[in-house]
């Protein structure tokens, strides 16, 4: 399980909070800093979870690439992602890892917009965005209905990454790009797939505020639809 954290303050103990001690778990948890200044790191790193610091901001797309890249360095099969900010439940994952590990699929992604799944509060304009506008657009690009695009409560098979046609390495990925990147091509190269039915709620405000710009971020997560759909990139 890996944990891509940016100033995440008291959100990230509350995500972490929520795992089963060590000895109860069955899979290792990674907490990759993407450069925090706010303490939260430093309040988490007691020996529990493994954590890896950057050391600066190099944006979400590099810190996926960094923990693939450890990821596959100590031989694991299967790397699996959750956000920090308490947004996804920890009892949900061997629903959405269990596929993965056990019955051949390359990835399974969580969908908050299947039977069984729940957004709580979310947003008006987040809804529209996240179950309708991004989804569409993608389905259209891989020519398959898909329910929830944009959810990076992830589980992928880390044999993928042999695949030449899977190309993380490049600086155009540092940022949302490389989620929608990595399922993009796991679909359209033929590699098993899914969605099953996760819960995602946001956290109350007064704990703190989406770090996704309304402009720059939402282009960050739509342009690789366009770009690898028309064949800008690879």
């Amino acid at each position: 399980m890996v944990i891509c954290a940016y100033d995440e303050g008291v959100k990230l103990e509350r995500t972490l909070g929520r795992f089963p001690p060590r000895a109860a778990r069955d899979y290792d948890v990674l907490v990759v800093d993407d450069g925090s200044t706010d303490g939260s790191i430093e309040k988490i790193d007691t020996g529990e979870f493994r954590v890896h610091r950057i050391g600066a901001c190099i944006g979400v797309g590099a810190a996926i690439r960094t923990a693939i890249r450890i990821a596959r360095e100590h031989d694991y099969q299967v790397i699996m992602f959750m956000a920090g900010n308490d947004k996804d439940r920890t009892d949900e994952i061997h629903r959405i890892l269990d596929p993965v590990r056990l019955q051949g699929f390359a990835l399974v992604q969580g969908s908050r917009y299947l039977p069984g799944g729940d957004f709580g509060n979310m947003p008006a304009y987040r809804r529209i965005t996240t179950q309708f506008v991004h989804p569409m657009l993608f389905s259209l690009a891989v020519r398959m209905r898909l329910t929830d695009t944009t959810n990076g409560f992830r589980a992928i098979h880390l044999g993928v990454f042999d695949d030449p046609a899977i190309d993380i390495d490049q600086p155009w990925l540092d940022q949302y790009e490389m989620e929608v990147y990595l399922r993009y091509k796991i679909i359209r190269e033929g590699y098993r797939h899914g969605e099953v039915p996760c819960t995602k709620i946001y956290p109350p405000k007064n704990l703190g505020i989406t770090k996704m710009k309304p402009v720059t971020g939402w282009w960050s997560i739509l342009r690789p639809i366009f770009l690898l759909g028309f064949g800008f990139r690879k």
